[in-house]
């Protein structure tokens, strides 16, 4: 693998670094700027609908320009985003410094992910797109933690410095190692455009929202869960995340292995596994050990499908794909959104904190019916090709005069 794929992996590491660690960190910035903590958590829903609005903005902005000074300025965004929160006298120019890094997020993993399929041959191509992505969940293993340790350690503001700092280092990165692909020619804003009446490309979004969508159904509500449910401390809740981080990297690992060779059956398995195993998390919750491995599988099995969808993307939206990428992205923003929503409805409903599983095994499942769906599709469009592959010689033939 090119190392143009460290760069993109350290700017993904720090992208994923700066969305998660606030999380941990919303008491003490609640404190500081003199707000609840409800209010603190507008930090996240405005990074995620940051990142849902800024994936295609920021990629429409940059059809034009090169791919690699593209991904150079959505780092010089991400940095700026960073510096400002750390540096934010009040909370409002925190939000909007917030607001300002997630808006590089979706388009640099978009851009990045056409980029990194694009230094590579065709048949190690998810495999590219998985070591990039390994940035972001190596995050969730140890940036994540590390950023609030030292937040809560030395104060917030240090975080968000260093994540900046990280930003500086793959930018820096990106400038040495990515090769100067040009945009390519004659591919305009309508041509990007069109990949979106392309119903694979619709349904492989889709996926991704549900599938995705299904994971943060459980993970969101996971502090209450293992505290409340499994019997964990609450300074547990921290490695149990770090399980879940290690489950992701090695998922993302092994889909980025196998979406080269057999990408369909793998979103099969990976899937369906899923639903079953967040099923299951409704009882293994109750037990510590039994709660520990699932939380692993869920991060594996999650992360499994991100290198075959992003792949699915690319390759039915041929010839334009960077924008489907980018919005793909999104997708994943707006499952989470949509996930975390449904959860917390069964919760408010009197269910209990095991019960955004249940919802969590409904997404997935669903998410495994369109990959069916998706297959089939498949199948009558080669089926329509053969037969219309016999057919244009006959009729060239009887076209013929005699």
């Amino acid at each position: 693998m090119p190392l143009a794929l460290l760069a993109l992996a350290i700017g993904a590491f720090g992208i994923g670094t700066t969305e998660f660690v606030i999380m941990g960190l919303l008491p003490e910035v609640a404190d500081e700027f003199g707000v609840s903590v409800p209010t603190a958590g507008h930090l996240v829903t405005g990074y995620a609908l940051g990142v849902m609005l800024g994936a295609p903005l920021m990629t429409v902005l940059g059809t034009k320009t090169s791919r690699k000074r593209m991904l150079m300025l959505l780092m010089g965004l991400f940095i700026a985003g960073n510096l400002l929160s750390a540096l934010a006298p009040v909370f409002g120019l925190m939000l909007l410094g917030r607001v300002i890094a997630s808006l590089a997020h979706g388009a640099f993993f978009g851009i990045g992910s056409v980029v990194a399929a694009g230094l590579v041959s065709p048949h190690k191509k998810a495999g590219a797109i998985a070591l990039m992505f390994t940035g972001l969940t190596v995050a969730n293993v140890i940036g994540v933690p590390l950023g609030t340790l030292v937040g809560q350690s030395a104060g917030w503001r240090i975080t968000f410095g260093l994540v900046a700092g990280l930003g500086v280092i793959g930018l820096a990165g990106i400038a040495w190692l990515v090769p100067d692909l040009p945009a390519p020619e004659g591919v305009r804003l309508r041509h990007e455009l069109a990949a979106f009446k392309n119903v694979q490309v619709l349904l492989a979004m889709a996926m991704t929202v549900l599938g995705f969508g299904g994971v943060f159904a459980a993970i969101t509500y996971i502090a209450p869960m293992m505290t409340q449910v499994a019997g964990f401390a609450d300074g547990s809740v921290t490695w149990l995340l770090v399980l879940f981080g290690l489950g992701m990297v090695g998922g993302n690992l092994v889909g980025g292995r196998y979406a080269d060779r057999a990408l369909m059956p793998l979103l099969y398995v990976s899937l369906g596994a899923l639903a079953v195993v967040l099923a299951l998390f409704t009882l293994t919750a109750h037990h510590k050990i039994p709660a520990a491995v699932t939380i692993i599988l869920i991060g594996g099995l999650g992360f499994a499908t991100v290198p075959p969808l992003q792949k699915r993307v690319l390759d039915q939206a041929h010839g334009a794909p960077t924008l489907a990428s980018a919005v793909n992205i999104g997708a994943f923003n707006l499952g989470n959104a949509l996930s975390a929503w449904l959860g917390g409805l069964v919760i408010a409903a009197g269910l209990g904190y095991t019960a955004p599983n249940w919802v969590g095994a409904v997404l997935a499942a669903s998410a495994l019916v369109l990959a069916f769906v998706s297959a089939a599709l498949d199948r009558r469009d080669k089926a329509l090709s053969a037969v219309d592959a016999v057919r244009a010689p006959t009729e060239r033939q009887a076209a013929v005069p005699h």
